[in-house]
């Protein structure tokens, strides 16, 4: 981090170095240190508040510090916290607040939860043999200790819960990236297989038969001419091969793409049904170049409802209508103005390059609908590996 640089980002770097997914929140959290200043007890202020702002200063430094350290060495911090609240029980009765700060750190600490609960449980009997000391009738202390146990249960479960899930995401996602990587590697084996196939012994014919035209050019040159004729028919067929092959090679599948999406969607929550061969369709097989463009539609359409949508379910349908075929998205997200940018202005170059056209409806508060259609012309029976990969 540079002096120069915005004191704002310095700021949130400070405040949450390590959990940067939780933004401002340890920020917004701090308001419930004014529950340390409701002085319900009507005690004197000479009493509680000196303390109380004594305490705030040892436990600010901690609580930043703690966000800085993981495993078990936030024990040491969530332990001092809680002890801070108990040495201020005396004085301040609303110290049991510190208790529960403590106890939110403690799922970061790697124990299981119920681990944390037993440790909870065991402060909360501290709490309740310094509530007893401090001579509060005992009908208060098991209610003030019963309250400060249920709510530092309740809130350290939550956020344990919600760390695993981050944690399953993060899982999700690094599959994803890994199912993406092994496609790739995967895919450049199989070109390098086909291409070896398909020029080796094409390639080797060609030098052959070069080298015979070489020989024969001197005795026999109608031989050698013919040879030369052979050697351009081989070539050309040969080139359209590779231009086969090339193109195959390109076209991105509609079903790999949509498994990926789903990939991609679940990782965040989103769950997204599919269904390819739809009403209309039948068992027709997308041609290459059409197939290639509706994959890229569906993906830059699922990463904007990645990005942008914050819907919790997302289907594709692909049918047909009338001498055409209609991939249709849709979404539960907050919909709205929609601003056309790069990925949007790609999917209309592309669809219009075939004929074909993009339609986005966007109400605020029930989703976007995205339909591209291209034009469809009779084809053989839909691959058997896309048929199952859909259901």
């Amino acid at each position: 981090m540079q002096p120069s640089d915005p004191w704002w980002p310095r700021l949130k770097a400070f405040v949450t170095p390590r959990y940067d997914e939780l933004g401002w929140a340890p920020l917004w959290t701090l308001l419930y240190l004014m529950f340390l200043f409701t002085n319900w007890a009507n005690r004197p202020v000479e009493v509680w508040l000196l303390p109380t702002v004594l305490s705030l200063v040892v436990f600010l430094p901690l609580y930043f510090v703690a966000y800085r350290r993981s495993g078990r060495r936030v024990l040491a911090y969530a332990a001092t916290i809680a002890m801070l609240g108990w040495g201020l029980t005396p004085f301040n009765l609303c110290a049991n607040t510190y208790l529960i700060y403590a106890s939110c750190f403690l799922v970061h600490a790697g124990l299981s939860l119920r681990r944390i609960v037993a440790t909870i449980a065991a402060g909360a009997v501290v709490y309740a043999l310094v509530l007893v000391a401090v001579g509060l009738p005992m009908q208060y202390v098991g209610l003030t200790t019963g309250i400060t146990l249920l709510l530092a249960v309740a809130i350290t479960s939550a956020n344990y819960f919600h760390r695993e899930k981050r944690l399953r995401q993060a899982e999700l996602k690094l599959s994803h990236d890994e199912v993406r990587r092994l496609g790739a590697l995967a895919e450049r084996e199989r070109i390098g297989r086909d291409l070896h196939d398909l020029l080796g012994h094409t390639l080797s014919l060609i030098t052959l038969k070069s080298e015979l035209a070489a020989r024969l050019f001197e005795r026999d040159p109608q031989a050698a001419r013919c040879e030369i004729v052979e050697v351009e028919r081989v070539a050309r067929d040969a080139l359209a091969q590779v231009r086969r092959a090339v193109t195959g090679i390109r076209a991105a599948g509609l079903a790999a793409e949509l498994a990926s999406a789903r990939l991609l969607l679940e990782s965040c929550d989103v769950r997204l049904d599919y269904r390819l061969g739809g009403k209309g369709l039948g068992d027709t097989e997308l041609p290459p170049e059409l197939e290639t463009v509706l994959a890229l539609v569906v993906r830059e359409a699922v990463t904007n409802i990645q990005r942008h949508s914050g819907a919790a379910r997302a289907r594709v349908e692909l049918a047909a209508a009338p001498g055409e075929a209609l991939l249709r998205i849709e979404d539960d997200g907050r919909g709205g103005l929609i601003e056309p940018g790069n990925g949007l202005s790609g999917m209309r170059e592309r669809l219009r390059a075939l004929g074909g056209r993009l339609e986005i409806h966007s109400t605020r508060g029930q989703g976007t609908i995205l339909v591209a259609a291209l034009p469809l012309s009779p084809r053989p029976p839909i691959a058997p590996a896309m048929r199952e990969l859909a259901r």
